[in-house]
């Protein structure tokens, strides 16, 4: 009787052993898990501590002003957008300068440029030199955004136009892209096309916008509204670029940044970079916005095919992501 006694106490001493033993392992386990995320979120922002996001490290690895970037920036009429878009960009690390196309009538006020330079040398007080120029055209033509700039210090140049904003560290990340594949364009809009079905001819296609992006995963053009290229393009635009294509850009007010990517697709043979980046529209009206765009943007396409006797744009689903700044990837 003692015998069996000791013996259910004994197994339940050590039953309450084994389930002190689980409970203590459940409790280790949560713990090293617990670890195991804060070791993650660490290794995730690891850039932050090790610095490889400050600007005056930047700065200092990027201290040749050539292997910065010129921003050229398109502008009309709308000097609020102009000011909020210039003093934004003024304080991106790798900027090296800033010139404004200006197709205007009359040319840039006192007050503009004395706002725009204090605004810009206000940015730039941590020993970078950004330099501010208007490039003013006696033509109101769209093809000037384009037209060859002589005293650019840059090979790589940002377009972009005065009414979108895209944070500077995105900015800085399609630099970096850019840097990799300087000959194609690396840009934040994409854009595609494709062959006509209706009309069963393989000379005729159909622009696409955003959403024929998003459904296929698939784009053959980014946008120069915000876009990185090389400055030999401006060249290749302005002094190789057919005189009809132009003339028919500045009789349409439309499609100079298709033009731009037929160009740089035929000098390369190979698609551009679509980089993933969030973007702040503070303009309200846009050619994008009038009725018939897409129409006028296909029209288009067919026109420079018929140009330049081919279609150069090259589909891809390659999209460039920072994974710095994401959880999963």
């Amino acid at each position: 009787m003692r015998g069996s006694l000791w013996n259910r106490r004994t197994v339940q001493r050590l039953r309450q052993a084994l389930i002190s033993t689980v409970g203590s392992m459940k409790i280790k386990l949560l713990l090293c898990c617990c670890i195991g995320f804060t070791l993650i979120a660490l290794a995730s922002r690891a850039s932050d501590f090790m610095g490889w996001t400050n600007h005056t490290a930047a700065l200092e690895r990027y201290s040749d002003s050539r292997k910065g970037y010129s921003i050229v920036m398109n502008t009309w009429k709308r000097y609020d957008l102009l000011k909020q878009s210039i003093s934004h960009y003024s304080r991106c690390p790798r900027l090296d300068s800033i010139h404004i196309v200006w197709s205007e009538p009359s040319p840039p006020s006192d007050s503009l440029r004395k706002f725009l330079y204090h605004i810009v040398q206000l940015n730039t007080r941590d020993g970078r030199q950004v330099e501010l120029k208007f490039d003013i055209n006696t033509e109101d033509s769209l093809n000037n955004r384009f037209k060859e700039i002589k005293d650019l210090r840059t090979d790589a140049i940002f377009s972009i136009d005065d009414d979108v904003i895209f944070p500077c560290p995105s900015v800085e990340f399609a630099f970096d892209v850019w840097q990799s594949a300087s000959d194609t364009m690396v840009g934040f809009v994409p854009r595609m096309h494709w062959v006509d079905p209706i009309k069963g001819d393989k000379n005729r296609y159909i622009y696409g916008g955003w959403w024929s992006v998003w459904w296929t995963g698939t784009y053959s053009m980014v946008l120069s509204k915000a876009a990185f290229f090389h400055k030999k393009y401006l060249s290749l635009y302005t002094n190789e670029m057919p005189a009809s294509i132009r003339e028919f850009i500045t009789k349409n007010r439309n499609c100079e940044d298709i033009a731009m990517s037929f160009l740089v697709a035929n000098a390369t043979g190979a698609p551009p970079i679509w980089v993933k980046g969030k973007i702040f529209e503070i303009g309200s009206t846009g050619i994008s916005s009038l009725g018939g765009h897409s129409e006028k943007r296909t029209h288009c396409i067919d026109r420079f095919v018929a140009e330049f006797g081919r279609m150069p744009l090259v589909p891809t689903s390659v999209k460039a992501v920072d994974s710095r700044n994401i959880w999963f990837w």
